[in-house]
């Protein structure tokens, strides 16, 4: 029998008392408890910054640990701290500010087996109800009955909001302040979602009784019940069905306790949320084949060698300094993050590389360059791959990128994609233009995203601030849905920013002129210049072939200076501040 001590005796009382307080029968009592205490019992060490919750424990003492990750998080923006805070299945009455780096997660196999009452929200993070920096937050795998009816996630980029249930309305703003966001996939919301001040917005594979209000570029892809509209007014882009799509990799705990990761299954042509039978088909793997990495532990080297040994990878909350690159070779390897794990390269080198291999799955890393200059941060499939992966993906979930803002950071191109048929599900690639180590010599960056990769799949592309072009798209058969974009605020002058003779700038998307196929929809480019007479000659730079396409394009001058002269190639024609002009091209060609 196993010995009772202190720490587990008050856990039991704490259960009990819980239970009877709730007047539940002996029969469930003497199940939950039992359950509960064999989660705890199985519980991996998941290190210092993850927060685990249970039912059972009193809400005051849980709702004082929430609050204390939140006064750490509430103005953190680049601060070293990540949290994770995970609930397990069950009932709770708590308020949950979710801060920055901070990831909220039920621990359900269904959304529904976690249960808030009372509040869980994104507030803005600047003065006056501003949320265009509220970034990198994240609530995934629970539900919530909102106080009033109502719950608010006023955000901006990289805030995952995944295989979540809304029981009441949503609004994606802070008194209808400023918020320049954002992201959804595999959601439900029984009323009415209201986007308001929304600049952008990409719902994926979502359900809602309704949606109000639109801005700039809002699109809808496999969305059962989209708005009524057609671009351009409202702005609606409306994808009937999701080609091609994985979701992301998720923790679950069983009824007796034992942790895994679920694995989704690839869906084609779908519509509507996976869990709508109870839970999301796939695959599940066993926590004990994963190694648990953590941030005062591990070092790259220490990494690779159990990825070596064939396990996979889950890192624990905080920022890796990374004297070499991790190199993920095995085909299926799940390498997922907590609480915005952080994977920064110190010596020059790439943070990730992984092979040309079927259904390498990466989800929920940011990846930060450091001072010495690195060629890419994230590298998928060597130079040259061949390979092709229809069948087993590889996926990427919820991946970002910063340069620069919280210190000097250097790279020549953030992500290269070489792999065919990759998936990016979600991906925010930011040049920082406040913070530290921010200026045009300071935090260099080339490029936010290259693809060589044929058939690559992209949902949810925000690419900012990067120094040529925002994107280079090499390979055939590539594929956007959603893209957010502003160019770099910095050029000290147009001479420091032509990309050609007579060209002013890079293009922000650009296609090669090798590539016979592209298709994308729903695409947003701004230009926000902080120095006088500089011109983008055009946001979009495609070669005129009929089966390259482009749908629903929008630019906007953000700034009093300069602006973007075309939307798409010669089409489309200048932005303008005063009046405003907001140029919008339906369909090129």
């Amino acid at each position: 029998m196993e010995e009772l001590t202190p720490r587990k005796q008050r856990k039991i009382t704490n259960i009990f008392g819980a239970a009877i307080k709730l007047g539940v029968t002996a029969g469930v009592l003497a199940y939950g408890a039992s359950t509960l205490m064999a989660a705890e019992n199985a519980r991996p060490d998941f290190g210092p910054n993850v927060l685990v919750l249970n039912p059972a424990m009193p809400a005051a003492t849980m709702q004082e640990e929430i609050n204390n990750i939140y006064a750490t998080q509430r103005r953190n923006e680049f601060g070293p701290e990540r949290n994770a805070i995970l609930f397990m299945p069950g009932e709770y009455h708590l308020d949950v500010p979710v801060g920055f780096y901070t990831e909220v997660l039920g621990l359900g196999a269904s959304p529904d087996r976690v249960h808030i009452t009372g509040n869980v929200h994104a507030d803005a993070s600047a003065r006056n109800n501003n949320a265009t920096t509220t970034f990198w937050r994240a609530a995934e795998g629970f539900s919530v009955t909102p106080t009033g009816g109502m719950m608010q996630w006023a955000v901006s980029q990289a805030v995952p909001f995944r295989r979540m249930h809304v029981r009441g309305d949503m609004v994606l703003h802070q008194h209808n302040g400023w918020a320049s966001g954002g992201w959804m996939a595999d959601d439900l919301i029984d009323g009415n979602v209201g986007s308001g001040t929304q600049q952008q917005w990409i719902a994926r594979n979502s359900n809602w009784g309704s949606w109000t209000g639109s801005n700039w570029n809002m699109v809808f892809v496999g969305v059962e019940h989209p708005p009524t509209g057609e671009w351009p007014s409202p702005p609606y882009t409306k994808v009937e069905k999701t080609p091609v799509v994985r979701e992301k990799p998720f923790l679950e705990v069983d009824a007796a306790g034992n942790y895994s990761v679920r694995v989704p299954s690839l869906r084609r042509d779908s519509s509507g949320i996976s869990w709508r039978a109870g839970s999301t088909p796939g695959r599940s793997i066993p926590l004990g084949r994963f190694y648990i990495a953590r941030p005062d532990v591990d070092t790259a080297a220490t990494i690779n060698a159990q990825l070596a040994k064939g396990k996979e990878l889950l890192f624990t909350p905080g920022i890796y300094r990374l004297a070499e690159a991790i190199r993920v070779t095995r085909p299926d390897t799940v390498v997922m993050g907590l609480g915005f794990a952080t994977l920064q390269p110190v010596n020059g080198t790439a943070a990730m590389t992984t092979a040309d291999a079927d259904g390498i799955i990466l989800a929920g890393l940011l990846f930060d360059a450091g001072p010495a200059k690195s060629p890419v941060l994230l590298e998928v499939g060597p130079d040259r791959s061949k390979a092709h992966h229809r069948n087993d993906p590889i996926s990427l979930h919820d991946v970002f990128f910063r340069v620069g803002g919280a210190g000097v950071g250097r790279t020549g191109i953030n992500l290269i994609i070489n792999s065919n048929d990759t998936i990016v599900d979600h991906t925010w690639i930011w040049r920082a233009d406040h913070g530290a180590g921010v200026g045009w010599n300071l935090n260099t960056s080339t490029n936010g995203l290259v693809v060589n990769g044929n058939d690559v799949t992209i949902y949810g592309l925000f690419v900012e601030h990067h120094q040529q072009f925002q994107v280079l798209w090499n390979g055939n058969g590539g594929r956007t849905y959603f893209y957010q974009s502003e160019i770099p605020y910095d050029p000290p002058n147009q001479a420091s920013y032509t990309s050609a003779p007579g060209t002013n700038g890079w293009a922000s998307y650009k296609v090669a002129d090798s590539v016979s196929s592209h298709e994308a929809w729903g695409l947003g480019i701004y230009s926000v210049f902080t120095n006088p007479n500089i011109v983008l000659t055009r946001a979009i730079e495609v070669p005129r072939k009929p089966s390259v396409r482009f749908h629903d394009m929008i630019t906007v001058c953000l700034g009093t200076h300069g602006g973007i002269s075309n939307v798409i190639d010669n089409t489309g024609g200048a932005t303008s501040l005063q009046p405003r002009v907001t140029p919008k091209v339906t369909d090129f060609p």
